[in-house]
């Protein structure tokens, strides 16, 4: 183990790894997704966005899902469609207007955006012609604040000079790029080939064309990822000084996503490597000047998000970390997930499923759940764990009205061990996250969970480390 990487570690055992190796969710929301129903259909979602629209003065974060692409990741978790047939996407662009315009229509007056994200799937597999249209459905349902965020995830293996032109012409100001590895044998591994000097040339063009925030997604524990390899990527990443970049852990969940069996198991890194993996980013892009935020995400020290993070007021929603934070998130297109007045709905995740609703006019939604008083505290205790490493027992009080020392007495006592460890700190203040302690925040998190008490549900989410 390298010098950089013992420094990031210093407390990491292998009886610790062993201990808190566990599945466990990623909280992207609260309750999981793993909590969903049927209960929560689209006669409950409308009611919601009928409470929603109440709020008249208050912007909304938007998230559009563009599922298309032309081929599959093995590693990919999402929800995607694999076609090169051309007519199948301009089809769902149908529906997807058909979605757009009538949830402005029931917003009615609320129309104002605060943050805007296309995701996917490969939103640049869109001509430019069909990009150009639906930022034309965007910009004529809805309007955006002077200081909105437009983010969109593109493919620096299929998206062109034109198309980023064209993005740059709607308004978005933001681009994630996906990167992995630029290891070739990982690459082969997860089918996804794509060579350093591309995807550079890619951000120049980006740059020149004056977006200012670029965002690099990496994930570690893929097969064939050693420490020295990794290495080698992390090296070439700073060479490219995103703005942004985002280190996720590999989830590895072949049982819920077929095209993951095509992994070898004796292939992925062990939980002692993966966590050498993570420590060597931290400590690579720590040397290089960026913050860490949150959970596996480090900005330049100029970056919104570094500021938001000192203010405390760094969110985290379906779309990661955020600094405009809305009341309300809409989630149109295929399977997205919104998070609207205490609710959270999403929609079918089937293609034909979801176009025969919305071709029909009703709402694809198709499962959820909504949001408990006990639910909407411990989610805000938990988003606090993933944004700010810490609970403040005060905010908590005045917000909800509990006695924070004794509404969580078992959650305390059940931290001692991550105490013992020199991970968390506890006092009359609330709770701290500490250290190499920032690793297992999952882990802190899911002492707060409730839903996890009930049996038999480790099997539906990825291990923690």
């Amino acid at each position: 183990m390298t010098m950089e990487v013992d420094k990031a570690m210093r407390t990491i055992t292998a009886e610790r790894i062993r201990r808190y190796d566990r599945p466990g969710p990623r909280y992207t929301s609260y309750p999981t997704a793993a909590e969903f129903h049927p209960g929560a259909d689209a006669t409950v979602y409308d009611d919601h966005l009928r409470r929603a629209a109440e709020a008249q003065d208050e912007p909304i974060s938007l998230y559009l899902h563009l599922p298309f692409c032309a081929e599959r990741c093995h590693y990919c978790g999402c929800n995607v469609v694999i076609t090169r047939r051309r007519e199948i996407a301009e089809r769902y662009l149908d529906g997807l207007e058909r979605e757009i315009r009538a949830v402005a229509r029931r917003l009615h007056r609320r129309r104002q955006l605060r943050q805007v994200h296309w995701g996917g799937g490969t939103p640049t597999y869109l001509t430019v012609g069909e990009l150009r249209r639906l930022g034309a459905v965007l910009r004529d349902s809805f309007e955006l604040t002077s200081d909105a965020e437009m983010a969109i995830e593109i493919d620096p293996r299929v998206t062109t000079v034109e198309q980023l032109e064209t993005l740059q012409e709607l308004g978005f100001n933001r681009l994630s790029m996906g990167v992995q590895d630029f290891t070739p044998e990982v690459q082969q591994a997860v089918n996804r080939v794509q060579p350093f000097e591309p995807t550079a040339a890619l951000i120049d063009a980006a740059r020149g064309l004056g977006f200012a925030s670029i965002n690099l997604d990496l994930i570690y524990g893929l097969p064939l990822q050693t420490p020295e390899t990794f290495a080698r990527t992390l090296d070439r990443v700073l060479r490219l000084r995103p703005e942004r970049v985002a280190v996720y852990s590999y989830a590895h969940v072949p049982w819920l996503k077929v095209q993951q069996r095509r992994i070898r198991e004796q292939d992925l890194p062990t939980p002692a490597v993966k966590l050498e993996l993570i420590a060597s980013a931290i400590d690579s892009f720590r040397n290089a000047g960026y913050r860490s935020i949150g959970m596996d995400h480090f900005a330049l020290p100029e970056d919104e998000l570094g500021r938001a993070l000192d203010a405390g007021t760094l969110w985290r929603n379906f779309m990661g970390y955020t600094i405009r934070q809305a009341s309300d998130l809409i989630g149109c297109g295929l399977s997205a997930i919104s998070d609207v007045a205490g609710g959270l709905f999403q929609n079918d995740p089937k293609l034909v499923r979801y176009q025969r609703a919305v071709d029909a006019g009703e709402w694809a939604t198709y499962r959820g759940v909504v949001l408990s008083d006990e639910d909407r505290l411990r989610r805000f205790v938990i988003t606090s764990l993933m944004c700010r490493f810490a609970v403040d027992a005060g905010e908590v009080e005045a917000r909800f009205g509990v006695d924070f020392a004794t509404t969580f007495a078992p959650e305390i006592e059940a931290l001692g061990s991550f105490a013992d460890d020199g991970f968390v700190e506890v006092t009359d203040d609330g709770i701290r996250v500490v250290g190499d302690g920032h690793l297992f925040v999952r882990n802190v998190c899911m002492v707060f969970d409730s839903y996890l008490r009930q049996p038999d549900v480790e099997r539906r989410f990825s291990r923690t480390v």
